[in-house]
């Protein structure tokens, strides 16, 4: 039933917010979250009608379940008590940059919604690096893992890039259970260049040193090729990476329903259904090519069967972003419990 009210009414309402511009939406129902994210009882009330005992650990952190929210929801951390209260295990916030910058021109984010996805070229909004830690300061202990995603600011040349992910590591290391080096968005101009291989040797070999014991995972695209795939890995590899997000957006545009095909066309990355196969072939690939390697697996998780065969293609979590504003809360329950219930040997 749950399922059934969201998606009839829970999420037609949450559409129509600020007059259907999909930006507006989202930033009301922030302010939501974060308001509800104050109110300790209420918090403690859907903790324990969302929450499952499913634990897991994964690059020596325990994580509470497998379901975590992608970066991108929660750029600046505002309403982070909230999302566990969702049923969340662990939470992603970012990407956040050195330097504070408002991203690109609007509108930059787009709903699909016959084909069940989004564009979106935000290009990295958010209040810098510096203002993310006094936040997470005065807050304290979240209550789940923590994952810091950290990028590229647009001000900053690309050959100046590593002292500006250095600087947001220094800064943000002790809040984050993990941090996520985000070389994969293709809305900063240069920064997919990040995967190439000798400089994301340089970036990561830097981060590592900074990182004081902090876990270190990297976030690639799901365009790049099994070739430059399996440099990146050899690159996590020499530099001891903790783990490999896959995938971030994608910029083409297979899978688009003729209904959206206006919207298509606006620049961006794309997320969500269209993306389930390729982020599953990603996740399979790196899988067999480094099996140690743990990797969190997000891109077009929109059912509880694509959570278990992104489990199953060898992911160790799962993330949502696209799939959880289409489903909502009851999606991340169904695949909690149907996780906890029928897949003991995965942990």
């Amino acid at each position: 039933m749950g399922a059934v009210i969201y998606e009839r009414v829970v999420r037609p309402t949450l559409f129509r917010l600020g007059g259907g511009d999909a930006e507006a939406a989202h930033h009301r129902t922030l302010a939501a979250l974060t308001r509800l994210s104050r109110v300790a009882s209420a918090v403690a009330v859907l903790r324990r009608w969302h929450g499952v005992d499913d634990p897991r650990t994964v690059f020596g952190v325990r994580f509470p379940s497998v379901v975590g929210l992608a970066a991108g929801m929660d750029k600046d951390g505002v309403a982070l008590r909230a999302w566990p209260a969702l049923g969340f295990g662990f939470v992603e916030v970012g990407t956040v940059t050195r330097h504070a910058q408002p991203g690109n021109p609007r509108p930059r984010l787009f709903r699909l919604k016959d084909s069940g996805a989004i564009i979106n070229r935000m290009g990295f909004n958010n209040e810098g690096a510096d203002a993310l830690a006094a936040r997470l300061e005065a807050l304290g202990p979240v209550g789940v893992p923590l994952g810091i995603s950290i990028g590229k600011s647009k001000v900053t040349p690309v050959e100046d890039a590593v002292g500006d992910y250095v600087h947001s590591m220094r800064a943000l290391r002790r809040f984050a259970d993990y941090v996520a080096i985000n070389v994969s968005s293709p809305n900063t101009p240069g920064l997919r260049g990040l995967q190439d291989r000798a400089l994301l040797d340089a970036l990561i070999g830097a981060l590592q040193a900074e990182s004081d014991g902090t876990p270190v995972l990297v976030k690639i695209a799901p365009d790049l090729t099994e070739g430059a795939i399996a440099e990146v890995l050899q690159v996590c590899a020499d530099h001891a990476v903790a783990g490999l997000i896959a995938t971030n957006t994608t910029i083409t545009r297979d899978g688009i329903s003729l209904r959206d095909a206006a919207l298509a066309a606006e620049a961006g990355g794309l997320s969500g259904r269209p993306l389930t196969e390729r982020a599953r072939e990603v996740v399979g690939f790196v899988h067999r090519e480094a099996p140690n390697l743990p990797i969190i697996g997000v891109g077009g998780i929109s059912t509880v069967d694509e959570a278990k065969r992104m489990l199953d293609a060898g992911a160790s979590l799962l993330q949502l972003y696209t799939g959880f504003i289409f489903g909502g809360p009851p999606l991340v329950r169904a695949i909690n419990r149907e996780l906890a219930a029928s897949t003991p040997s995965r942990r």
